[in-house]
């Protein structure tokens, strides 16, 4: 098991650790999650009263062999062509839940595009250059960051793409 750092251990995850090592301005918002709710980003928006198209949820695809992560907004799909075509792949598939969390080192519906255990390719949807600020995952369930969609592509050296399907 990964030692904690200090910062962890005072409630921080590896997503708002990396945030604030990077120097970022983010916003974290708690919620009280709801399991039997069917949607974890559609469940994050009502809690946090912040549009669909500004929430958006990480999901992580196999492309051609490789763990890939997608940023997209909750309120639409992920479009794997698109997805495979913007990291220059020919097919994509969501991959095995289980892979995602231990490659990822968090659980479904609290993974984040930031602080990942290994580092992956990573895509955002280029809707989110329409906003000043959008929220994704900070690490669990009932936690969101509101970041800017540039430090988030800066940080996990995401290529922007449109992947989103409405």
């Amino acid at each position: 098991m990964a030692k904690k750092s200090k910062k962890q251990q005072q409630g921080g995850t590896p997503a708002t650790v990396a945030l604030t090592s990077a120097g970022v301005a983010f916003t974290v918002h708690a919620y009280d999650h709801d399991p039997s709710h069917p949607s974890y980003g559609e469940e994050a928006a009502e809690a946090m009263g912040v549009s669909p198209d500004r929430v958006f949820k990480t999901l992580v695809a196999d492309v051609d062999g490789t763990l890939t992560v997608a940023v997209v907004p909750v309120a639409g799909s992920l479009d794997l062509k698109a997805l495979a075509s913007a990291v220059g792949g020919k097919r994509a598939a969501m991959a095995d839940p289980a892979l995602a969390e231990r490659t990822t080192g968090y659980v479904r519906g609290g993974i984040s595009p930031l602080g990942q255990r290994k580092r992956l390719p990573t895509v955002l949807d280029s809707s989110a250059s329409a906003h000043g600020t959008i929220c994704v995952s900070a690490g669990r369930r009932g936690l969101e960051v509101e970041l800017s969609p540039a430090d988030l592509a800066r940080l996990t050296d995401a290529v922007l793409a449109p992947v989103g399907r409405a």
